[in-house]
């Protein structure tokens, strides 16, 4: 019986060549200026990196609030404007 696994046989994949005279391979927008070009969305678009007031952890959210899930589960408040205006003086 052989139980070696064929997929093990095959060390590495060669890529395939280009096809010559396909353009498929070449950029579409290649003879369009820079800022005429499409923009690649950043890969964390509308993120946000936050520290949480209630319990002090940093993550990354797209939410308006600063809480994090725990705290904002555990009912804790944020504080306002205002009040972290008055106390830094």
């Amino acid at each position: 019986m052989n139980t070696a696994n064929p997929s093990s046989s095959r060390k590495t994949q060669r890529p395939l060549p280009n096809l010559a005279g396909c353009d498929c391979s070449q950029d579409p927008f290649a003879a369009l200026p820079p800022e005429l070009r499409p923009q690649v969305a950043p890969p964390m678009r509308g993120l946000r990196q936050v520290v949480c007031p209630g319990c002090g952890l940093v993550y990354w959210t797209n939410r308006a609030t600063d809480l994090c899930a725990d705290c904002e589960r555990r009912g804790i408040k944020a504080p306002a404007a205002e009040d972290r205006t008055e106390n830094s003086s």
